[in-house]
């Protein structure tokens, strides 16, 4: 347990020394590291990006020439290099904002949303893979052919048919659980390569 408990506050120390606002900004520099999502110059957006630390990450791997957008519903401090929209996924009229603002396809869509918890297991896996479809729809009008994503999961009896339907959508499909990630946590990601639309 106190292994566990050093590794925990090891990304929690490393998030605030090197002014990242969550310990999760490490699960995607480690995604990317193993799988390339994000490269220099790409549009990338993160969708559910409070408190901004996957934001943070992008804007960084991305660099000068590259655009980052955060969406949530939750207010998010400013991030350097980043654009943020405060709104729901579900609006109907975010993807013409989104293509507006990017005035082309991005090269990447990230989705380490959450719901607000209720200790209830079996209400929030459903209510967290619901989002990530409604992830999807956004994604499937802004992402660019050959495109990459990544998508949260909590594992649970969805996960599978979240699996089979987003396989379709692209060339191959990777299941992993980064090192920064908590060991007891059920979360889990879907590495999408090669959006085929």
């Amino acid at each position: 347990m106190k292994l566990l408990d050093a590794r925990k506050d090891q990304y929690r120390k490393l998030a605030h020394e090197q002014g990242y606002r969550s310990r999760a900004a490490y699960k995607l520099k480690q995604l990317n590291h193993s799988y390339r999502i994000i490269g220099p110059g790409f549009y990338v957006l993160d969708l559910g990006c409070a408190p901004g630390g996957w934001t943070q990450m992008a804007v960084k791997l991305v660099g000068n020439k590259g655009k980052v957008v955060g969406v949530d519903t939750s207010y998010v401090e400013e991030i350097p290099g980043a654009h943020i929209i405060r709104e729901n996924i579900e609006n109907e009229f975010l993807v013409d904002e989104l293509l507006s603002y990017f005035e082309r396809k991005v090269n990447a869509v990230i989705c380490d949303l959450s719901p607000q918890v209720t200790g209830n297991w079996s209400v929030d896996h459903a209510i967290q893979i619901s989002l990530n479809y409604s992830c999807s729809k956004i994604m499937d009008k802004v992402l660019m052919h050959k495109g990459n994503a990544i998508f949260k999961v909590f594992d649970g009896e969805y996960s599978m048919e979240f699996r089979d339907y987003i396989k379709k959508k692209f060339s191959r499909i990777n299941l992993t659980k980064p090192e920064a990630s908590r060991k007891q946590s059920s979360e889990l990601y879907y590495v999408c390569l090669g959006f085929t639309g």
